[in-house]
């Protein structure tokens, strides 16, 4: 399987999530923004990331989007299972990825990019940095405004995620897309001080659903060894 992606996509890094717990042998193409659509839209008709290419005998050519790509391993590898037995729980756990996906992840960028303009400049103050980074902010229409409604946003997510992960996982008593969605999609808040220190409790979880998935830990939370190679941003 390859999995084509932006390396530093928190969606991306969600479909990782899933075929490392599935176990799945994979490889990746890291693609260059802007480019990326000359090889995206024959295949899938879209120009976003992620898209994964089963490349096997009898299976799709391309799978884009995130939750696509989570339902078509679910018939790929059956074990480990992240379908819930319970029919009602599944559907909870599949409206909480959508709304993780929909508004969450969005939140997330908004926060995470008016923070790298910002008092977050210093991790990366190459010109190369700030020169995405404000493509970025106009590509998404990353406003003052939209910024505060964004953070809004993530409060109400730190609330209703602190009551569920009481009880280990997001939904029922297993691992599920819920649970995937939101350590992927939240993670690039483990760069911004003021998460950390007010949320423990989600970067203890989402390392720990990381090291579940064999997944290297994301940036703000990674080993030492890893630091030095550390890719920052998110598209």
């Amino acid at each position: 399987m390859l999995l084509m992606q932006f390396s530093t996509s928190h969606y991306c890094r969600k479909a990782r999530l899933a075929l490392g717990y599935k176990k799945i042998v994979y490889k990746v193409e890291n693609l260059t923004p802007g480019i990326h659509i000359l090889k995206l839209k024959p295949l899938t008709g879209l120009t976003t990331v992620p898209v994964l290419l089963p490349q096997e005998s009898g299976q799709p050519t391309a799978i884009a989007d995130s939750t696509k790509i989570l339902k078509y391993l679910e018939t790929y590898c059956l074990e480990p299972t992240l379908t819930l037995s319970d029919r009602k729980l599944q559907i909870e756990a599949s409206m909480l990825e959508d709304w993780l996906d929909e508004s969450i992840g969005t939140a997330t960028r908004f926060v995470y990019y008016d923070y790298r303009a910002g008092a977050g400049k210093q991790i990366d103050p190459s010109v190369f940095s700030q020169v995405l980074i404000s493509v970025v902010r106009r590509q998404y229409g990353i406003t003052t405004a939209a910024v505060e409604l964004a953070k809004s946003r993530l409060n109400t997510a730190m609330e209703e995620l602190a009551i569920r992960w009481q009880n280990l996982y997001l939904v029922g008593d297993r691992l599920s897309v819920a649970d995937i969605a939101a350590a992927a999609l939240l993670s690039p808040l483990a760069l911004i001080p003021q998460y950390r220190q007010e949320y423990p409790w989600l970067f203890e979880r989402i390392e720990q659903i990381h090291q579940l998935c064999g997944e290297p830990l994301p940036p703000g939370l990674e080993s030492a060894e890893d630091k030095g190679t550390m890719e920052v941003g998110i598209m």
